[in-house]
């Protein structure tokens, strides 16, 4: 197979980082070559130099045999390069045809849209790659893996040949991964190169050919798929073995500390999210909820939170009725939240990390005194503590929480709340956009408090982190709970057919 990109001796700096240290990186036609790294690895920037995003300090780029300049992504069109980011770049009210033309939109004596043309393009491209869309529908409608559908045709469109898909399975469904690989390999068998950047090590396997490794800015090796192993895999991306399985106590959760009824509530668009949602989580036990996402879990999250407001139902905590109590008043009966975005819900990002590491109890003993005074000495010694135990990574406790990597402001804040010693965990997809050995780090962290007798409440859009982590698995789709299994009873094919709206046998 011939050379579709070699980037050699790549090397990009900022600040303070050397975000790539002399890369080499091939990729060739007819190709799936998947690209593995931790948080801060330097996979994002290399693809961002390809795609034009960057200019790389030192190195040469050549696509097909020639060396090229990729000063902008409009370069990097024209070359044939196609990029799908991680959250889609799509107008929600337009059209799927008007979404896959904008800014090449073909013309009827250089003023009408030729609507006919397009729609002859579109079904043509279609039909080529095996990817379903109808050209008419309004993104805003469709399910997000129709809406990536859309992401790659646009691609295609503008007549790709190198497509770099980042991050594409994170919100998807078993059997949308299922169809977006049915459709990577028609690329591949058409003779397209496809770079697949993923978390997700059994995915990577599955579809890649090759798989190449980076670790803080350089590459660790290249592997083909067919002579290597998720323990493999792991182990170069972060320097040891790595647990892929969790062992917890055998025992009979009988006690329910979170108890939900009925439970209702609006959307930010004044629509009913929350559509008499029904389930309890014991002592002991770790509930799963699993669905695509968009189906009201964010909104149960923040209503059992206390950060929005239930407009029927009840909940109750340890028999007590919180329904609509502030989220002061929760944590201080033993809630603790690990949000979905940490960055809005979880940090004061320009706050320290002594400071967000007592957010909820800064102003109670033993770190308040008389007059509400802040106690700095208690508070510096109780985060050099926790920086301890949780093997915080901070070039100090006063630095500002937005300078430290996402794996980092997680532990933080897992640190915060799981220090709490909480009776209940609401963990909202709490290993979203981290590498395999901080994910590795938080998954342990929850079955360590399962064991200790905490309630966990887990939503994740990782069906993979679902069936690894709980007891019992409640399916939400469209605002309902519509079915609840043991995890000994539970099979990824059924939780995929329920997870997008099907019935199972």
């Amino acid at each position: 197979m011939s050379i579709a990109v070699e980037m050699r001796n790549i090397t990009k700096s900022f600040p303070g980082v050397l975000a790539n240290d002399k890369i080499d990186f091939v990729v060739r036609n007819g190709e799936i070559h998947g690209l593995l790294g931790e948080n801060g690895a330097g996979k994002t920037v290399l693809m961002s130099i390809l795609y034009g995003l960057y200019r790389p300090d030192e190195g040469q780029i050549f696509v097909n045999e020639k060396e090229v300049k990729i000063d902008s992504s409009a370069t990097a069109i024209k070359l044939g390069i196609g990029m799908v980011h991680q959250h889609f770049m799509l107008v929600p009210s337009l059209t799927v045809a008007e979404n896959i033309v904008l800014g090449r939109e073909p013309t009827k004596n250089k003023v009408f849209l030729d609507m006919d043309k397009i729609m002859d393009e579109i079904k043509d491209l279609c039909d080529r790659y095996q990817l379903e869309v109808d050209p008419k529908a309004l993104v805003h409608t469709l399910p997000v893996g129709v809406q990536q559908r859309v992401e790659i045709l646009k691609a295609l469109y503008r007549e790709a040949e190198i497509l770099i898909l980042d991050e594409p399975t994170s919100v998807l469904t078993p059997q949308e991964v299922e169809s977006l690989f049915k459709a990577m390999r028609t690329l591949r068998e058409q003779g397209k190169a496809v770079i697949f950047i993923s978390h997700k090590l059994k995915e990577v396997l599955a579809i890649c050919d090759k798989i190449t490794v980076l670790k803080r800015g350089k590459v660790v090796g290249t592997v083909e798929a067919n002579e290597t192993s998720p323990s493999e895999l792991a182990e170069m991306m972060v320097g040891r073995e790595v647990l892929f399985t969790y062992e917890k106590k055998n025992v009979r959760p009988e006690k329910a500390v979170l108890r939900v009824e009925n439970l209702q509530a609006l959307s930010d668009r004044k629509l009913l999210a929350l559509k008499g949602i029904s389930f309890d989580v014991c002592e002991f036990e770790i509930l799963g909820i699993a669905g695509v996402e968009g189906n009201g879990q964010t909104e149960l999250v923040e209503v059992l939170a206390g950060l929005r407001e239930a407009t029927a139902g009840n909940i109750y905590l340890d028999g007590k009725q919180v329904t609509n109590t502030s989220t002061s008043e929760r944590i201080d009966l033993g809630v603790s939240h690990v949000p979905e975005d940490r960055h809005k819900r979880g940090l004061i990002l320009d706050f320290s990390v002594v400071e967000n590491l007592i957010l909820g109890r800064h102003n109670k003993p033993p770190f308040t005194t008389g007059w509400v005074r802040l106690d700095f000495e208690k508070a510096s010694d109780f985060a050099d503590g926790l920086i301890q135990e949780y093997s915080i990574k901070t070039p100090s406790k006063d630095t500002l929480a937005r300078y430290l990597s996402g794996g980092t402001q997680q532990r933080m804040i897992v640190a915060r709340e799981f220090s709490r010693k909480p009776k209940l965990i609401i963990a909202s997809q709490p290993t979203r956009g981290l590498d395999v050995g901080a994910t590795e780090y938080v998954r342990k962290k929850l079955v360590e408090m399962r064991d200790q007798g905490c309630a966990i409440l887990l939503i994740s859009a990782d069906l993979d982190e679902i069936l690894g982590l709980s007891d019992r698995i409640a399916v939400v789709y469209e605002g309902k709970i519509v079915a609840i299994r043991d995890r000994s009873g539970a099979s990824e094919l059924e939780l995929g057919l329920l997870m997008a709206g099907g019935k199972s046998d």
